[in-house]
């Protein structure tokens, strides 16, 4: 049997990465115990290790995309952190209703200065849309804009959006078009913040769960919030949506999704980043929602996603010698771990983004997507 450090040495070949190489992507190895931690401990140890210095790597985004494109992840999958997220996620609900406003504290108010530094004007925490974009700004407003396309908004309709953030869609959905908007978060910031930016406007954000709504909406909107209601919830988060979606409304689903289905996420992610987090597959998904509601379109584009985290680390690090003052330097590379390994990920198609429209019976004459801002 070769020792533990030729085994991840031989692993890390197949992606064409060296240790203590001369490449961008290579990884430079500090401390020896990395080859332990890592295989007593899988992604939680590798992800720890960065943020104690014990590794770094010039091009982080491309040493996880080589990683993940070689599949070699899969080698060491198998480990007491992975074990452990698998059986509390396949034995409990980690999504109650109790439980829903603990990822609000831990990430969404985590500090507006740092949100407002490292996104987009408007403040968009979903993926851009960066099909006819150059920039964030215009690729956040392309998303935006094409949300309201597809579910055809027009002046005076009542749309519901579950999951708000800072109120970004509703400001623009209401600014651009006139329409009135319900927003709900599980996170304070985000209200308060959100309350003050679409002040003036027929918007009304809450401090809501998702299944406590119970009114009747034109459309209804989720960007990005569905990743926390996790697969044994997914079935009432549609039952909601069928019961608060008007007979003729269109609901859009903006998501990121994993090419199979998992109970749990990522042990380094559910610790740093998103507790109690899980990622839809196309099968939960479909699951979820047959019975309720007709599928109109299913839209990937998923490499938007590997531009929008590069551009909000470009922020970020611009931005840090502002931010310092209120975050630690342990903070600044769990953040860039966290950033730049899901560009990697979303480059090498380990991960999607997907936009799903939906209907109550069936959109009379069908539906043309779409894509392009005209």
């Amino acid at each position: 049997m070769p020792d533990i450090k030729e085994r991840i040495r031989g692993a890390l070949e197949k992606a064409d990465i060296k240790i203590n190489g001369d490449r961008p992507w290579d990884m430079q190895v500090h401390n020896e115990d990395l080859y332990d931690r890592i295989l007593q401990q899988g992604s939680l140890g590798l992800g720890e290790a960065y943020m104690d210095r014990w590794w770094d790597v010039e091009q982080l985004d491309e040493f996880f995309f080589r990683v993940l494109r070689a599949k070699i992840d899969r080698d060491f999958s198998i480990n007491l952190p992975m074990i452990k997220e698998f059986l509390i996620s396949f034995f409990t609900n980690r999504q109650t209703a109790t439980k829903a406003y603990e990822v609000g504290e831990h990430h969404y108010d985590m500090g507006n200065d740092l949100y407002r530094a490292m996104l987009d004007e408007r403040m968009v925490y979903t993926c851009g849309y960066w099909q006819q974009a150059d920039n964030l700004d215009d690729a956040q407003r392309d998303k935006l804009d094409l949300v309201c396309r597809k579910v055809g908004l027009e002046e005076g309709d009542r749309v519901l959006d579950i999951g708000c953030g800072w109120g970004s869609f509703a400001k623009y959905a209401a600014e651009e078009y006139g329409a009135e908007v319900v927003g709900v978060t599980v996170s304070r910031d985000q209200v308060e913040f959100g309350r003050q930016l679409c002040e003036g406007l027929p918007v009304e954000i809450r401090y809501q769960d998702y299944r406590d709504v119970n009114q009747l909406f034109d459309h209804i909107i989720s960007l990005g919030m569905i990743e926390h209601v996790g697969r044994k919830n997914y079935r009432t988060f549609m039952q909601v949506v069928d019961r608060c979606l008007a007979d003729e409304g269109v609901f859009l689903l903006h998501t990121i999704g994993t090419n199979k289905s998992t109970t749990g996420t990522d042990p380094w992610i559910s610790r740093y980043i998103f507790p109690n987090s899980n990622l839809p597959a196309p099968r939960d998904l479909a699951l979820a929602f047959e019975k309720y509601f007709v599928l109109e379109d299913w839209q990937n584009f998923g490499p938007d996603y590997d531009k929008t985290l590069r551009a909000w680390h470009d922020n970020f690090t611009h931005h840090w010698e502002k931010l310092k003052s209120n975050y630690s330097n342990r903070f600044y590379r769990m953040w860039t771990y966290f950033l730049l390994s899901c560009a990697g990920s979303f480059r090498a198609r380990e991960i999607q983004l997907w936009q799903l429209v939906l209907s109550k019976k069936g959109l009379s004459g069908g539906f043309t997507p779409p894509r392009y801002r005209t």
